[in-house]
């Protein structure tokens, strides 16, 4: 069934090519086809446009639909286009011509931009909370290892002295700061495209504020053509969320296998956790964190592939649109996953704190002996040259005494306010 037919064959090399992977993705869409199906024929009702009778038949074949998309027994038939088509199959299999009453007012156009819509913004609020539990976890570990020291490092170098608390709080901010994103970016897309139908609105007196109100939208998309121009651009706003995402987790994998080398040796992973070699008895290799960084990598590249697609696309409809589903919801799927085994294998890992007293750690404390320096009078040009030339000439005595107090330190986590912001930021 093709909502569009006219009684011609479609080739079916070109049949298959222009709807295979569709029909398989619009599997997600279902459920969120069915709310938009059932806001539009009950504003249809308000307006006149269907009975009593026929709306409760309406809504009842609905609420069945919607049971086997919550069973999981519901497809996309062969021969059947797209989620749209089969919904509609289906009422018109099981009332008639009642059930071909509800494509009036719309387009599948902005059909799927509804369900798009609230298919992002319930996968965005799937995410934040992840997100949210993974950044508790993280200030957790980091309460828990506040007192463990670590060196720092810039260039690959040792810098200065850090802690694992910190190491851990960083990342948590890191996610924190994703999470604020996500919610900007679920409050710009939860606006209602129904009513736009192909573009240019419909000379059908729809009630948009109704369905937006039905639908839980917080406002319009007001002109029609931007609803559809807004095609893609929700979808890179996702994306970039995701790769944003991506970004904090991945530089966290990456962290975590470049510490628990032997060359570190500060974290460890439990043994259920690694891999063998087939030639070497004593590896046991982070093969989780190593492909949840390769992962992230490619989660990073979304924005460029959705621009890729339509990044020269004029305004209106076009069938190249329909490869972004293709691209977003895996990568959804994947991020999810990635979180998951990220909150998974957290617990796990080991900290093992390096013993600073060591000679190999005396530079770490460079700085607290420069500013020690200041502290008695001398400038600070001066202080920091004079611990430079004992470098050189291998005088330098470390000053181990560390008193560092403010905000975002190692003696003064911040970790309360972190949590604060994001109890204010849940409530948003």
């Amino acid at each position: 069934m093709k909502l569009w037919d006219k009684g011609y064959k479609i080739d079916s090399l070109i049949e298959d090519f222009t709807t295979k992977e569709d029909r398989k993705l619009d599997i997600l869409l279902a459920k969120h086809d069915i709310l938009g199906s059932m806001a539009h024929v009950n504003m249809l009702r308000s307006i006149g446009y269907l009975s009593e009778d026929e709306l409760i038949k309406i809504e009842i074949e609905l609420e069945k639909i919607a049971e086997s998309v919550e069973n999981e027994t519901f497809l996309i038939e062969d021969g059947v286009e797209d989620v749209h088509s089969q919904v509609e199959l289906l009422l018109v299999n099981s009332i008639g011509d009642i059930g071909k009453k509800i494509h009036l007012g719309r387009s599948r156009n902005d059909q799927v931009l509804v369900d798009l819509r609230l298919f992002f913004r319930e996968e965005l609020s799937s995410l934040i909370n992840r997100l949210s539990s993974l950044s508790t976890m993280l200030l957790d570990l980091s309460d828990q290892h506040k007192n463990d020291l670590m060196p720092g490092y810039t260039h690959m170098q040792m810098a200065m002295v850090s802690s694992f608390g910190l190491w851990f709080g960083a990342y948590a901010e890191s996610l924190i700061e994703d999470i604020e994103t996500c919610i900007s970016t679920k409050k710009q897309i939860n606006k209602n495209p129904l009513g736009t139908a192909a573009g240019f609105g419909s000379s059908i007196p729809v009630n948009r504020k109704l369905t937006t109100e039905s639908l839980g939208f917080d406002a319009l998309c007001v002109n029609s053509i931007f609803a559809q121009m807004a095609r893609g651009k929700t979808e890179l706003l996702v994306g970039q969320v995701i790769s944003q995402v991506a970004f904090t987790i991945g530089k966290m994998a990456m962290d975590i296998c470049h510490y628990s080398s032997q060359n570190f040796g500060f974290m460890k992973l439990s043994d259920e956790f690694t891999t063998g070699s087939s030639i070497m008895p004593h590896k046991k290799n982070p093969d989780v964190f190593e492909l949840i960084r390769a992962n992230c990598n490619l989660l990073s590249t979304l924005p460029h592939q959705l621009q890729a697609v339509i990044g020269n696309l004029p305004s209106g409809y076009h069938r190249d649109f329909q490869l972004l589903k293709e691209i977003i919801f895996p990568a959804l799927e994947k991020m999810n996953r990635i979180i998951d085994l990220t909150a998974h294998a957290l617990p796990k890992l080991q900290i093992i704190p390096p013993d600073l007293t060591e000679n190999k750690y005396e530079y770490l404390y460079s700085v607290e002996v420069v500013n020690d320096l200041v502290k008695q009078g001398t400038p600070f040009r001066d202080a920091y040259k004079k611990v430079g030339e004992d470098i050189d000439n291998g005088a330098f005595s470390p000053q181990k005494e560390l008193n560092h107090t403010h905000i975002g330190s190692i003696g003064n986590l911040g970790n309360d306010i972190l949590r604060n912001r994001l109890i204010r930021l849940l409530k948003t």
